[in-house]
């Protein structure tokens, strides 16, 4: 088929799976603890992590979760550890890294995750972020092993905070350059995916990212299966800066970011 993206049925949350087979709602159990609160802040990226998880969003030990936290004059962020399963972690296995610092100032007794560059150089860049879920997500990565951008195709693109959703370069994980990568597709941006890797979505808070995590998702499987039947046509620049001129007031007064 055209576009490159042909396939057959698959398990669910897999491409060709069908949409009935997955339930791509973040609970909304998820409430996003003050920045100053550690206990509920690790608490509440446990419940994230297993949430990624139980959406189909993510498998196993992949994918990491993080949150900033300033508090008793410490500056910086808790993360998931590495290469331990989410069923399995706890609140006291969360890592604090420093803003200022690397992977040998972590406060806590695992070591944090192998992405923790790119969750720093986030909080460190962008005032705007309070969250960050990496996944692995099957229709995402399909897009980014194919070195595939998610185009303007649908109106929710905008979502993300632009008229696409980029594909960072390759990179090693846990590398710098990855992490350099990553700053880029993500500037002006709220979601990107990563070349042969995934995909990277932040938010104010944790419920906003797993969102949006979530509507990346979905949009990369539409993008998916609409290119087996041919290229999917592609909306103007100026219609999408309507749609993302309209999205600022988009929903709920003060749900926005929730």
């Amino acid at each position: 088929m055209s576009g490159g993206l042909s396939g057959e049925s698959g398990k669910p949350g897999e491409p060709g799976a069908s949409v009935e087979a997955r339930t791509l709602v973040p609970s909304r159990a998820l409430v996003q603890p003050d920045e100053s609160d550690e206990p509920a802040l690790r608490a509440a990226i446990v419940a994230t992590a297993r949430q990624m998880n139980a959406l189909g969003i993510n498998r196993g030990k992949s994918g990491n979760v993080s949150a900033r936290m300033r508090a008793a004059g410490f500056d910086g962020y808790l993360i998931t550890p590495t290469g331990l399963p989410y069923d399995e972690t706890t609140a006291d296995d969360i890592v604090a890294l420093p803003l200022a610092g690397d992977e040998t100032e972590a406060r806590g007794a695992r070591r944090p995750s192998s992405e923790w560059r790119f969750h720093r150089d986030l909080y460190t860049t962008r005032p705007d972020v309070g969250a960050v879920v990496h996944t692995h997500s099957p229709f995402a990565t399909t897009l980014a092993c194919l070195d595939r951008a998610i185009p303007p195709f649908h109106y929710m693109v905008a979502v993300a905070g632009g008229n696409d959703i980029r594909c960072a370069p390759y990179a090693t994980f846990g590398t710098q350059e990855l992490s350099d990568h990553a700053m880029a597709a993500l500037a002006g941006r709220r979601a990107c995916l990563l070349s042969h890797h995934g995909m990277i979505a932040v938010g104010k808070t944790l419920r906003a990212a797993l969102a949006l995590a979530v509507e990346v998702e979905t949009l990369a499987e539409i993008y998916w299966r609409a290119s087996q039947i041919g290229e999917p046509s592609l909306l103007p620049d100026a219609e999408m800066n309507r749609v993302i001129a309209r999205f600022a007031s988009y929903g709920q007064p003060g749900q926005q970011d929730k």
